[in-house]
């Protein structure tokens, strides 16, 4: 692994500046995926179910009977 990071280092440093920039652009992006298969209407949709449910307490979920085991759910 280290002489494979070795190499990498190696092959970035002789980089010309336009390639580096390239490059960079690219490793940015790669932070920016989404690390979840869950289309990002749904949990546009599930934000806003929370939301509303939040602001008006004394309804249900649809999907959960409270708040807390949705909770428990995800933790």
């Amino acid at each position: 692994m280290d002489s494979s990071i070795e190499i990498l280092k190696r092959k970035i440093e002789s980089f010309t500046p336009e390639l580096a920039e390239a490059f960079i652009k690219i490793v940015d992006n790669l932070d920016t995926i989404p690390k979840s298969n869950v289309p990002q209407f749904q949990l546009d949709e599930v934000f806003n179910r929370i939301q509303f449910h939040s602001e008006n307490n004394k309804t249900k979920l649809d999907f959960f009977e409270s708040i807390t085991e949705l909770e428990k759910s995800c933790a």
